[in-house]
């Protein structure tokens, strides 16, 4: 049973992501293009805050809102990433590897957002 947001899987998959994001962008190259690590930083974080939020306003319709800005977040991840692929600061594997990360995350979202609309409170 769902108590808590910290019960999720979506939400634990999101945290683990954010370590992911942190440990790639903890590069020297990183360093010297702060604008893009502090973006993709961030972006990764507003996941599993969103998600978070969302839950505890008791409500589903709410909860749909700030799944949504999770999702939008994630997508704002993956974008990032390419940019990163793009100028050398992350190797392919790493890439690809947080790449289906993120996707992962976007469809846990995506039925979770399906699910809830058929819900009422």
């Amino acid at each position: 049973m769902i108590r808590k947001f910290e019960d999720l899987k979506v939400w634990q998959d999101a945290r683990m992501f954010v370590n992911v994001v942190y440990n790639l962008t903890n590069s020297d190259v990183f360093r010297k293009d702060y604008g893009l690590k502090d973006q993709i930083q961030r972006a990764s974080v507003s996941i599993m805050n969103n998600i978070a939020e969302g839950f505890e306003r008791d409500n589903n319709k709410e909860f749909v809102k700030f799944l949504l800005y999770a999702k939008g977040s994630a997508g704002e991840v993956r974008s990032l990433l390419y940019i990163a692929y793009d100028l050398h600061y992350i190797a392919k594997e790493e890439f690809e590897t947080a790449l289906e990360q993120s996707l992962n995350i976007i469809k846990q979202i995506s039925k979770f957002i399906s699910y809830l609309k058929t819900k009422t409170n």
